[in-house]
């Protein structure tokens, strides 16, 4: 038969039966004092994990543990990317190499493919058809263009600008939607 070993509190001075394991702290994980009831309560009261630890260090340990503390990599880092970048190369070469006279291959930029086979741009909505009118643009208008004109009907419209003339404040408000929203769809 076997004796079971009876351990005392770990607390200097204490002579009870140490039944309960409280963690011995950062950087000695899985280790545990034994302590009676009384001083694991009074052990957990004053237990801080991040004692010692500076600010950043405290973060960057938050940080890690959204993770479950496992490495992580950033985008294209890992080793598949670099398969990624094979095939890329391969298949870059498989469109230089190939003529489609039928436009068999919407992607490939290989000889016998002109311009007019070129990826069309996405369609332009009604809205952005607006957008591009009540700043008095066109579609092919550039970034730079459409807030250079923002710029100009801002400085035109606004009643600062005009002694205080409340008058075109309407203008002013269509201006701001309208770039607010051509720029919430990319143009800008």
């Amino acid at each position: 038969m076997q004796s079971q070993q009876i351990r005392l509190c770990e607390w200097e001075g204490c002579q009870n039966t140490g039944s309960h394991r409280a963690p011995k702290g950062r950087g000695r994980e899985g280790e545990y004092f034994l302590f009676c009831l009384d001083h694991v309560r009074d052990y957990n009261k004053s237990y801080n994990y991040f004692n010692g630890m500076s600010d950043n260090d405290v973060a960057d340990y938050q940080k890690a543990a959204m993770t479950g503390h496992r490495p992580t990599w950033k985008s294209g880092i890992n080793a598949w990317s670099a398969h990624a970048a094979r095939a890329d190369a391969r298949r870059n070469q498989f469109n230089a190499d190939t003529i489609d006279p039928f436009n068999l291959f919407p992607d490939a930029d290989g000889p016998g493919r002109t311009q007019q086979h070129q990826r069309p741009h996405r369609p332009v909505r009604n809205a952005e058809r607006k957008a591009f009118s009540t700043l008095d643009l066109t579609i092919e208008s550039t970034a730079e263009d459409i807030k250079a004109r923002f710029k100009l009907l801002v400085k035109r419209h606004h009643p600062d600008s005009n002694g205080g003339d409340r008058s075109t404040e309407d203008q002013l408000r269509d201006v701001i939607q309208a770039y607010n929203y051509l720029k919430k769809a990319g143009f800008c």
